[in-house]
C-alpha cells in the first residue's frame, strides 16, 4: 500500500529561521514514517541558500525534492511554510505554516489566506491570539454593499519551534568558542537580524539596546560588554561593513570614550557552534528589548545552557519564558513606525516599546548581583527543555497528523473479462 503523498514547499535550504522552522518540521513529518514525503524549494527574502550543502546533517533533504514526474500529481496533503498571503491550496488536504504576526494586528490579505486552507500552523499562543481577533468589514468594491465581517473561519493550531536537546545544553569540558578578542570577562548576548528602520523603528530595537546599554554603564569602573551576533540578509562583507557603520552612527551619541565595549559578531553560525557560543564562559546572559516576535526561536535555545535572559515582556516568546525564572522587562504598546511597515506590518499595528529605564537597570542588577539570577536561569533551563524540546514538538505534530481524514488509496482499474463474439468466414 502507497503512502499518502506529502508536497512541502518552503525555505528548507535558506539561512532563516523560517528555514530552521522548514528543516525541524520536514524532520518530523519523515520520521512518523506514514508519508511520501516531497519537498518544494522556496527562497525566503532575501537569506543566502545553501544551508544544507555547509551543514552536512541536512542534506539528505535535497533527495526529497520533487522529481519532475511528480510535478502535475495532487499531493494528499499540502504544506505551505510562509506568510499567509502566499497560501494557495494544491492538496487533497491543506496546511499553511507560519511563524506568525509580531504585532497587534495583521494584514486582512493574511486572514484570507488562512481560510483558503484547510488549517494553519502557528508557533505561539500569541500569534493564534492575533489572528483569531482578526476583523475586517467587507464591502463590494463595485456597489458598496456590506459583504459582511472578514475573520478566521479555519482552525489554527499552536506548533511550537522545539529546541534540539543533543545540541543545545550546557556543557563544561566541550569546545570553546574563540573570544580571545574580547577582553571583558562579563559579556551581554545579543542574537537576531538587524532590521531595517530609524533608531527605535528597527523591530529588533538593536539601536535602543545599543543606546540603553550604554547609558547604563557609562563611566563603570570594569564595565560588561555587549556581544551583537548580527547579520542584515547576507554574509558577505559589503553587509558586515554596513552593520559596523550603523553601529557607529550610535556611538556619535557618545563623544567620551568612556563606554562599555559593543562587539559584533558577524557571519553563520552552525547550530553546534551557536551552543558554544552561548556556553562560552565570558557569557554571562542575553538580551533582547525586540518589539515583537512571532516565536523567537534564539531566546529559547539559550534558556537551555542555564543563563539570565532579559527579555521584552510581551509577544511569542512569553510562550516558554517563564516571568518566575526571567526577567520580563515592562513596556507599552505602540505603534509601528512608518519606516518599519511593510508588507505585514501594517499602519493601524501596535507593537512593544521597552522601559529604557528598566531596562538599564535589570542589566546592572544582572552584573552587580549574577548569583540568584543564575540560580532562576537554572529552572528556567529545566522548564524549557522539559516543555519545549524538540521531541516534545515532534509529538505534538505526530498527534495533529493523525487526526487528518483518511485519503483514498490509489488503485489500479480493473477491466471486466469481455467475451468475443465467435467470427465466421462471409462467403463471397
Amino acid at each position: 500500500m502507497k503512502k499518502p503523498l506529502f508536497y512541502i514547499s518552503c525555505p528548507y535550504d535558506t539561512y532563516s529561521g523560517y528555514g530552521a522552522r522548514s528543516r525541524d518540521i520536514i524532520k518530523s513529518i519523515v520520521k512518523t514514517n506514514k508519508y511520501d514525503v516531497k519537498l518544494i524549494p522556496q527562497r525566503w527574502g532575501d537569506t543566502p541558500w545553501g544551508f544544507c550543502d555547509d551543514h552536512k546533517e541536512w542534506k539528505y533533504l535535497h533527495d526529497l525534492v520533487l522529481p519532475p514526474t511528480l510535478n502535475k500529481t495532487q499531493p494528499d496533503v499540502w504544506m505551505q511554510i510562509t506568510i499567509p498571503n502566499e497560501f494557495q491550496p494544491a492538496g487533497k488536504y491543506n496546511i499553511g505554516v507560519t511563524a506568525g504576526i509580531e504585532a497587534t494586528i495583521c494584514k486582512a490579505e493574511w486572514v484570507q489566506g488562512i481560510n483558503r486552507m484547510n488549517e494553519t500552523w502557528v508557533s505561539s499562543k500569541f500569534s493564534k491570539q492575533v489572528f483569531d481577533q482578526a476583523k475586517y468589514k467587507q464591502k463590494n468594491q463595485q456597489t458598496g454593499q456590506d459583504m459582511g465581517i472578514l475573520k478566521v473561519e479555519k482552525p489554527i493550531k499552536v506548533v511550537f519551534e522545539g529546541a534540539k536537546l543533543d545540541i543545545y545544553k550546557k556543557y563544561n569540558n566541550g569546545p570553546k568558542f574563540d573570544l580571545k578578542d574580547i577582553k571583558e570577562s562579563f559579556c551581554f548576548l545579543f542574537v537576531g537580524h538587524w532590521m531595517q528602520g530609524q533608531h527605535g523603528h528597527d523591530r529588533k530595537n538593536i539601536g535602543v539596546l545599543i543606546k540603553s546599554f550604554c547609558d547604563a554603564f557609562i563611566n563603570k569602573k570594569n564595565p560588561p560588554a555587549l556581544i551583537l551576533k548580527v547579520s542584515r540578509g547576507t554574509n558577505s562583507y559589503a553587509n558586515r561593513e554596513s552593520i559596523k557603520d550603523h553601529l557607529k552612527n550610535y556611538l556619535k551619541l557618545y563623544p567620551s570614550k568612556n563606554i562599555p565595549s559593543i562587539y559584533i559578531l558577524h557571519g553563520d553560525l552552525s547550530d553546534e557552534e551557536m551552543n558554544t557560543l552561548y556556553n562560552h564562559h565570558k557569557i554571562k546572559a542575553m538580551v533582547s528589548l525586540t518589539k515583537g516576535e512571532g516565536f523567537g526561536r534564539p531566546l529559547l535555545e539559550f534558556s537551555l545552557v542555564g543563563k539570565p535572559i532579559l527579555a521584552s515582556g510581551w509577544s511569542g516568546h512569553t510562550d516558554f519564558l517563564n516571568p518566575n525564572f526571567t526577567k520580563y522587562l515592562p513596556g507599552v504598546l505602540e505603534e509601528v513606525h512608518a519606516s518599519a511597515q511593510n508588507q505585514w506590518l501594517i499602519k493601524e499595528a501596535k507593537w512593544f516599546k521597552v522601559d529604557e529605564g528598566m531596562a538599564k537597570n535589570s542589566y546592572i542588577d544582572v552584573w552587580k548581583n549574577y548569583k540568584p539570577w543564575k540560580e532562576k536561569a537554572k529552572r528556567q533551563a529545566y522548564y524549557s527543555k522539559t516543555k519545549f524540546s524538540w521531541d516534545k514538538m515532534h509529538e505534538l505534530i505526530t498527534e495533529i497528523l493523525d487526526e487528518l481524514p483518511e485519503f483514498p488509496q490509489q488503485q489500479e482499474l480493473k477491466l471486466p473479462k469481455l467475451k468475443l463474439p465467435k467470427l465466421e468466414k462471409v462467403k463471397k
